[in-house]
């Protein structure tokens, strides 16, 4: 259920996005406000659910990790004890960054982060020892040509 905000939490929610590691003085400033009131409104943002949690952004390729796939997985198995465990594979691996049950020909989509091509094989190698698949078809990423965290926040 979305949560109902006004204008100064969209100004607060904006200024966290572009970047959680301002000081709160810094984002009363960009508000307009004081910092006791921002600070209580974050806190209810946060109560509320709207603000998850506070992360650090790395840079992939910084650590070594080049290479972006897209999984594209159509399974023949729908069962539960399969999406348990293919749930559990998922989880288990932290190459996976997203994975997506979707509507249409294609049951799954998964956006792995590994260092190259050889590191690919062994995640998926190691998907297809755990879970039975029918079929994946894996797409390099040859371009990041957007990237983002932050949501639209409506006005």
């Amino acid at each position: 259920m979305a949560v109902s905000l006004d204008a100064t939490d969209r100004k607060i929610l904006r200024a966290l996005q572009a970047d959680a590691s301002q000081s709160l003085e810094e984002i009363a400033r960009q508000v307009g406000a004081s910092k006791t009131p921002v600070w209580n409104r974050i806190r209810k943002l946060r109560e509320a659910g709207v603000i998850r949690r506070q992360t650090a952004v790395l840079d992939p390729e910084a650590l070594g990790l080049e290479a972006c796939f897209f999984v594209l997985i159509r399974t023949s198995e729908h069962e539960a004890e399969w999406q348990k465990a293919f749930l559990k594979a998922l989880l288990d691996r932290d190459e996976v960054l997203e994975a997506h049950r979707l509507a249409g020909d294609i049951d799954y989509i998964l956006k792995v982060r590994v260092e190259n091509a050889r590191a690919y094989d062994v995640f998926y190698q190691a998907l297809i020892s755990e879970v039975r698949i029918y079929n994946v078809t894996a797409l390099l990423s040859m371009e990041e040509i957007k990237s983002t965290f932050a949501l639209p926040i409506p006005d």
